[in-house]
């Protein structure tokens, strides 16, 4: 198949959870399919790596991206609009022109868009079928169940009805096929747009191979959290970590540290409790062995949707871990079998210190999740599930449709 992948990120290098998902299924379809890359890049550093991409895919296309904006004026508009605002806002008439002359010049069997950022695309393209590749509602759900006081729970009700309808249309009309990461995350879907057919299940991964290796013996004195802090449900989880828990291991363990590891430009790590133990890291260009030589993987997430590639990149290493229910949900996983779940404070912080003292809990979970991720998360199992559903939406056929013009929506018709 010729299939057009349209990206909401630079999908190298492989270091987040987005990029992880999006460079695995390309490298996997690349195999068999010739791809041709659509993706938006938001730092100028991305363009260094161009060349791993080409080397994947047949044609490499790259559009300056910019995060939303709520203050904009595109954004306030977009509260008249019938997209969800941040879509309004985002949407971009270069990328949109892009894939209009592509799909005129190009023959294609497929065209995939990655993420609900660029679902809006989809109307452009006519005539092959198309798939909405991990859609994900919970962040929104969870906005509007959390909601305070009558002024706010109208407000996100309202946003949570807007994405509704908005999904319906694109989910009914301009999209042939549709996956989520989990089965938990289907249901929300279908409860959300309950007339659209079931998405399919397409779980995140690791590349097993990847992780096999020795990279070094862990410091049971270490512990370590993974994550991007500038998304909010990391920055949200370590916060929550430092003022809550941390406290109470070094109570006991006064010599244990913790690394975090990631980028903190634009981060607000003056919002972060103080504490001399705790190091960070800035970005890593490896991080098998920043995780394989701390004793603890945590992760105290406490909101957001999809599942964690965190916990399954410490799996795959061999390190234990200690989640909330949130951060382990949508996973195949069983609390003391293949990790330990814990939700509030002082059974977090006991169960951290349980596996920093115990030989044989460490060593019963690390076989345990490593065998898991062996068995269910090995991304080359999982491409091939996608590629097998993928080939099952082409066999049936796109259907025609009548969409906007990128060079209409460029003019501004889309406000």
């Amino acid at each position: 198949m010729r299939i057009l992948f349209i990206s909401s990120w630079f999908p190298y290098p492989p270091d987040n959870g987005s990029r992880i998902r999006i460079f695995n299924l390309l490298r996997h379809l690349a195999r068999r399919h010739e791809i041709i890359l659509l993706c938006f890049s938001k730092h100028p550093r991305d363009l260094q790596y161009i060349g791993e991409l080409e080397s994947l895919c047949e044609r490499v296309h790259v559009v300056e991206g910019r995060e939303f904006q709520p203050q904009s004026m595109r954004a306030v508009r977009g509260f008249l609009h019938p997209w969800p605002r941040w879509l309004v806002d985002t949407y971009n008439p270069i990328m949109a022109q892009w894939i209009e002359h592509i799909c005129s010049e190009e023959d294609l069997d497929l065209a995939i868009a990655s993420q609900i950022d660029n679902s809006p695309y989809l109307q452009l393209i006519q005539g092959i079928p198309r798939v909405l590749e991990e859609l994900e509602v919970s962040l929104d759900i969870e906005a509007f169940r959390g909601a305070k006081g009558i002024a706010q729970t109208l407000r996100q009700g309202l946003r949570l009805w807007k994405l509704a309808r908005y999904l319906q249309g694109i989910l009914l009309q301009d999209a042939e096929g549709c996956t989520v990461v989990s089965d938990l995350e289907r249901q929300r879907v279908l409860r959300l747009v309950p007339r659209i057919p079931p998405p399919a299940l397409v779980p995140n991964g690791v590349d097993v191979d990847h992780y096999a290796g020795d990279f070094g013996e862990p410091d049971l004195k270490t512990l370590i959290f993974t994550g991007v802090l500038s998304y909010s449900a990391n920055f949200d989880a370590l916060d929550y970590f430092l003022r809550e828990i941390w406290s109470l291991i070094q109570q006991v363990e006064a010599e244990a540290k913790l690394f975090v590891t990631g980028r903190t430009e634009g981060v607000p790590l003056e919002r972060l409790p103080k504490h001399n133990s705790v190091i960070f890291t800035g970005y890593v260009e490896d991080i098998r062995p920043w995780i394989a030589q701390s004793c603890v993987s945590i992760v105290p997430i406490r909101m957001g949707g999809g599942t964690r590639l965190k916990i399954l990149e410490s799996m795959a290493l061999g390190t234990p871990v200690v989640s909330t229910s949130k951060g382990a949900e949508g996973l195949a996983v069983k609390s003391g079998e293949h990790l330990l779940i814990a939700d509030e404070p002082a059974p977090f912080a006991e169960a951290v210190l349980s596996l920093m003292k115990d030989n044989g809990l460490r060593s019963r979970l690390s076989i345990s999740g490593k065998s898991l991720v062996r068995a269910r998360y090995d991304w080359q199992s999982i491409a091939s599930d996608l590629e097998a559903y993928l080939c099952e939406v082409v066999s049936q056929g796109g259907t025609e449709i009548h969409p906007l013009s990128a060079s209409a929506l460029s003019r501004g018709d889309l406000m």
